[in-house]
């Protein structure tokens, strides 16, 4: 009896850069999808814009029919870079694979009833079928919030800010990378100003933040008197359920209550995630409810309350500050 040959077709699954690049590309398709939002005009790039370091550049974000919101916008190009392990300003998602998906269904944001009609959005275009078939080549169904979520994910960590004065002075050791008025005012931010105690500078590049919550004293004044009644809601509220996030954005006093609206801890009352300060000096406005416009009045809100904190003045010179600032411009 004659051998009989017997083929045998071997399918290779795509490597692993190959994924992640499908991934990306997908995830930035995704990012700039206006039918994401309920109205048709609002992308994720409409509060993240490149152009502005994936920042806006306004006070508070402005979401679907020109709805706003409490919180400032904050870049995604530092997320990465500054091995970010919490997230929003009140640090309510642990995972950025959770994180991305909630300005979806955010009320004033992207406006979406739900995950469902996320979904069923992205499941009706046809042009994401094979793109999602591609990037997920095992997964069943083929499409899911998962994908989505995994997509988003991956192009948001994809981001990069460019390589700064101070990354070529660390890093690479270019003691020309800083003049004379910056490495002065690095000499501040480690010493005198006490700033590298919550920005800083480990890592390779710099992490500029300490990845804790701290008080900035922003906010709270307004609220101050009406403090048991806001705190009492937001117990309530969270009792019957629904996103942070939703509540937040839609409840401008309780917004300024910060990482109390995740841990309802007392001692928790007006604390912020502290930012990373990367690309800084582009990031404009400042602070959680983007009330302070310049670097110049950031820089002085911070000598004023880290004084108060102390319990003695941090006193600046002109000078000084000004070597502060052509420091954080080199960031």
């Amino acid at each position: 009896m004659g051998a009989v040959a017997i083929s045998h077709k071997v399918v290779r699954q795509p490597d692993t850069w190959v994924l992640l690049t499908q991934r990306i590309a997908l995830g930035k398709q995704l990012f700039n999808d206006p039918h994401l939002s309920a109205d048709g005009t609002v992308r994720c790039a409409s509060c993240h814009m490149p152009e502005k370091g994936y920042t806006d550049g306004r006070r508070v974000a402005v979401g679907v029919e020109g709805r706003t919101g409490t919180r400032n916008t904050p870049s995604l190009m530092t997320l990465e870079e500054a091995q970010e392990t919490s997230f929003f300003w009140d640090g309510r998602r642990s995972s950025l694979d959770q994180a991305v998906l909630d300005p979806l269904t955010n009320p004033v944001e992207m406006g979406l009833h739900n995950q469902a009609e996320l979904l069923q959005r992205v499941q009706e275009d046809s042009a994401y079928t094979s793109a999602f078939a591609q990037a997920f080549p095992e997964a069943k169904p083929v499409i899911s919030s998962e994908h989505i979520a995994a997509a988003l994910a991956e192009y948001v960590r994809s981001l990069r800010s460019p390589e700064s004065a101070y990354d070529r002075y660390a890093l690479h050791g270019d003691k020309t990378a800083l003049d004379q008025r910056a490495l002065l005012g690095l000499a501040i931010f480690k010493g005198k100003g006490h700033c590298a105690e919550c920005h800083r500078l480990g890592g390779a590049p710099a992490v500029l933040t300490d990845h804790a919550y701290h008080r900035t004293g922003m906010g709270l004044d307004a609220i101050t008197a009406n403090l048991p009644n806001l705190t009492e809601d937001v117990i309530k509220r969270s009792l019957q359920g629904g996103a942070i996030g939703n509540r937040v954005a839609t409840h401008a006093d309780e917004a300024q209550l910060g990482r109390f609206n995740v841990t309802q801890d007392p001692a928790d009352i007006g604390l912020f995630r502290t930012p990373s300060l990367r690309d800084v000096s582009h990031t404009a406005p400042y602070m959680h409810d983007g009330s302070v416009a310049t670097l110049d009045d950031a820089i002085d809100r911070e000598v004023y309350y880290r004084s108060l904190q102390a319990g003695r003045p941090l006193q600046l010179t002109v000078e000084e500050r000004e070597d502060l600032k052509s420091f954080l411009q080199a960031l």
